[in-house]
């Protein structure tokens, strides 16, 4: 069905009175087609990751700009669009398509409906196990945040609703901001054995003693299984160390080596990697260590329907990666006979509400903890006329509102945001609630700033940045996406030399002068703990005032010297 036939069909279903879901229903596969996945085997693995604490299903939209250098250059999960499509065979215009890229994104999402939910993954999930007996449901971290009530429930709606889920093991990244008491009183009283923490690589800064577990071992169908974990190696540089003062943590391969080896004299037969280092880390730490069967990852948010299978010392290793926000879930089958490994498949299956009925008890279980927060959470700010999201590698258009209402807010001729990767999307007519913007926002340090900085320092911070996201060795990426940039446009160089990256900085179509000082608002310092507003209740403020948010330009930089580049749309 193409685009005109498709809004045609909705004008005419308006006029006539007909509801639009039944005109989405007429253009979704048939559900028990979609979802149907024989098992393989007799180890199975189900895996979801970066979930942000989205209990009930959202739109989410994918990057346009998702670059990768060196050896990531072109390959897999660095494609966007029509590259993705064509790399993996998916059909312009299929559902797939619309899961997994950003192509015709409004129009699809009208189309197809909202993506996630617990109470429609807890549907999705029996349905894969009911095929695949003792079948283990990993969760790859950042789990107990990204949404209002995780933040003011300090992460116990996602802990009785991942209970409630029946996943099993997990590992961490954001969930380190609830603090290291916070944690460690939600692992050793709430999870209470029911699931594992695992994280092979966060140990106590004095003694080096291990924190949490490194793996652990069951039987599946007579067949013995290690699942190690790795949570996301930077947590102290990318967020502040004060929460968690007393923890190192790092990608540690030596340590990691010796406990796949520790497993494997256990009795491991298959032997699984759930971490949360970031895709590129995962593909690079595949070919370094050995004894992994597979890297389900996480933390990169990167959809790919298709693993990687990465050639070491002691064999292969397969490596995928699982999206976010509830939208995806994967599943990894092995066939084990006689201690090996005799044949496998992978399928990443997208989570469709409209295409899964809510679970009963899950459901309930949802609606009980976000009664409470009901009315707070529903709060209308403002309607958009604009689709508004986050992913990408630079400025989304949710980023440029909020970077447009800091400026204008605290009367700053430039704004910072931080390149997070989580955060729903928005359809154009949308009500912007509470709810939406605390999915932008929703951190335990929330405070924002105005701060004087001269365009020396300015520029310092952005080259900073890019050499993080930008850096060939992926050791050496540490965070999230380039900084939200408001007030300030700027070409950047991604393949140069560290700190000659950015070039043609201006304001007000000036050139930025270094010695020259600028009103520079931001938030969510990960330095300090600074007094000031929390950034919820300034953009809500500005929103309250705006009431309607018209088309958004984006402001991205000039790219220099990516032509060909696959991950730009």
């Amino acid at each position: 069905m193409q685009r005109r036939e498709f809004l045609g069909m909705l004008a005419a279903a308006a006029a006539a009175g007909l509801p639009v879901h039944n005109l989405r229903a007429a253009a979704r596969p048939e559900s028990g087609e979609f979802y149907h996945v024989p098992a393989k085997g007799n180890v199975h693995f189900l895996h979801m990751t970066d979930t942000h604490a989205q209990l009930r299903p959202v739109y989410f939209r994918e990057p346009a700009v998702n670059i990768g250098l060196g050896a990531a250059r072109n390959r897999p999960p660095h494609l966007v669009g029509q590259h993705f499509l064509n790399e993996f065979g998916v059909e312009p215009g299929s559902i797939d398509a619309h899961a997994m890229t950003c192509l015709d994104f409004a129009e699809a999402a009208n189309r197809y409906g909202r993506v996630g939910g617990f109470s429609h993954l807890a549907t999705l999930v029996r349905q894969m196990r009911s095929e695949r007996p003792d079948a283990m449901l990993l969760d790859g971290g950042d789990l107990w945040q990204g949404s209002a009530t995780a933040l003011w429930t300090k992460g116990q709606d996602m802990v009785d609703a991942s209970l409630e889920l029946g996943v099993e093991a997990m590992t961490g990244h954001w969930e380190f901001t609830l603090g290291d008491e916070r944690v460690l009183e939600l692992v050793e009283n709430d999870l209470d054995g029911k699931i594992d923490f695992l994280a092979q690589n966060v140990r106590d800064s004095g003694f080096g003693d291990p924190i949490f577990k490194a793996y652990t071992m069951r039987e599946m169908n007579g067949v013995p299984v290690a699942v190690l974990g790795q949570a996301f190696p930077y947590t102290p540089i990318a967020n502040p160390s004060y929460m968690m003062p007393n923890w190192n943590f790092g990608i540690r391969e030596s340590d990691l080596q010796d406990n796949i080896n520790a497993a494997r004299k256990e009795g491991a037969q298959v032997v699984i990697l759930l971490s949360h280092n970031g895709m590129d880390v995962d593909l690079k730490l595949a070919s370094n260590v050995t004894g992994l069967d597979a890297i389900l990852g996480g933390h990169t948010h990167d959809a790919v329907p298709r693993p990687q299978v990465v050639k070491n010392d002691g064999g292969e290793t397969i490596v995928a990666n699982g999206g976010s926000n509830g939208k995806f879930l994967g599943v990894l089958d092995f066939d084990v006979a006689d201690g090996k490994i005799r044949d496998w498949q992978y399928r990443l299956l997208p989570v469709f509400a409209d295409m899964l009925p809510a679970d009963p008890d899950m459901d309930a279980l949802i609606t009980k903890i976000r009664e409470p927060y009901a009315d707070k959470l529903a709060e209308e700010l403002a309607v958009t006329e604009d689709v508004l999201y986050r992913r990408g590698n630079f400025n989304g258009t949710f980023d440029q509102l909020i970077v447009d209402a800091l400026m204008e807010m605290k009367d700053a001729d430039v704004a910072l945001s931080p390149g997070f990767r989580w955060g729903t999307s928005l359809l154009p007519g949308d009500a912007i609630t509470m709810e939406r913007l605390m999915d932008q926002t929703a951190i335990t340090y929330p405070t924002t700033t105005r701060n004087d900085m001269t365009g020396e320092r300015l520029k310092l911070v952005l080259e900073d940045v890019a050499d993080n996201l930008f850096n060939v060795d992926p050791y050496f990426q540490q965070g999230g996406d380039m900084v939200r940039v408001g007030g300030l446009t700027y070409a950047i160089a991604p393949t140069a030399e560290m700190g000659k990256r950015i070039r043609d900085m201006r304001i007000d179509g000036e050139p930025v002068q270094a010695d020259r000082t600028y009103r520079v608002a931001g938030w969510a310092s990960v330095n300090d703990i600074p007094e000031g507003e929390p950034i919820w209740d300034v953009v809500g403020d500005w929103l309250r005032d705006k009431k309607t948010i018209t088309e958004r330009e984006p402001n991205r930089p000039r790219i220099i010297g990516l032509e060909g580049n696959k991950g730009i749309v």
